[in-house]
């Protein structure tokens, strides 16, 4: 494992790239949508030049599907997806796609290219569990690693933390990330130097060691999860009168009868450590 190195799978906007940029880490980005990939080469030139961040343009898909596969670059720019399906929800929710056609990154050459990192944040759309298949083939594993919770499913969220079980994670936490746009961090960098950072607007925040939470057990997160799916449920993007006064009465009357202060139902990571 190489402790300077960081991978940032599904880069974006570059929101937390620059934060892992700022604490010293070298940075390889995999993004998919051409037009953001454009956009990180200029907001991160000193970067590239200097060899601290590389981007690989492309999107994470089975080797299988041969060099190019179909990606939906979505008007919401943070919902990209190779996965028809995840497009399907995306138009019901009231984001359109545009079909267009990009190279396929196989994760397992990237590890074998720059080695195993430190951390790597997955958050691809659709398409974690082939990063996850990717770690599978590694002698050795990043020590944190991050990826968005299926939502949709308690079985899918659940079936998460047990392919995070069989790569050997023993210890978990699920952080809610409604709040962590905007918010300061006080941290250091690799070098043990002081930094004050503050998280850009879609950013996926701390990891590792900056965590705000204690770590919890699989069994202990599983249960946790059990509680979070409900509220996806009840609250999320597919549940029933989302949009509408009745969903508002719903979730002003379970904050009421509950005292639960926080979003509904927001949005979570599930951060994983050896």
């Amino acid at each position: 494992m190489k402790p300077d190195l960081i991978f940032d799978a599904g880069m974006h906007r570059g929101e937390d790239t620059d934060f892992y940029l700022r604490k010293g880490f070298r940075v390889v980005a995999i993004e998919a949508n051409p037009d953001l990939v454009r956009a990180c080469q200029n907001r991160f030139a000193a970067e590239l030049r200097s060899g601290q961040l590389h981007i690989i343009e492309g999107a994470i898909a089975d080797p299988s599907v041969g060099d190019t596969i179909t990606f939906y670059k979505n008007e919401h720019s943070v919902w990209g997806t190779i996965d028809p399906t995840w497009a399907e929800r995306n138009v019901k929710a009231g984001r359109g796609s545009e079909r267009i056609e990009v190279k396929c990154v196989d994760i397992k050459d990237v590890f074998g290219k720059f080695g195993t990192p430190y951390f790597i944040k997955i958050d691809i759309e659709g398409a974690d569990d082939l990063v996850l298949g990717g770690l599978a083939q590694l002698a050795e594993k990043p020590r944190y690693i991050s990826i968005e919770i299926e939502k949709e499913s308690y079985d899918g969220a659940k079936q998460q933390i047990q392919l995070l079980q069989d790569l050997g994670y023993r210890k978990f936490q699920i952080i809610q990330q409604d709040p962590i746009s905007g918010s300061t961090i006080k941290t250091n960098t690799v070098n043990g130097e002081s930094l004050d950072y503050t998280f850009e607007d879609e950013a996926s925040g701390p990891f590792g060691g900056d965590l705000p939470d204690r770590w919890l057990s699989a069994a202990a997160a599983t249960i946790e999860l059990k509680r979070i799916s409900f509220l996806y449920r009840a609250f999320g993007d597919s549940a029933p009168f989302r949009y509408n006064s009745i969903g508002r009465a719903m979730r002003l009357f379970y904050k009421v009868a509950t005292g639960y202060r926080g979003p509904l139902p927001g949005w979570h990571d599930l951060h994983a450590s050896l």
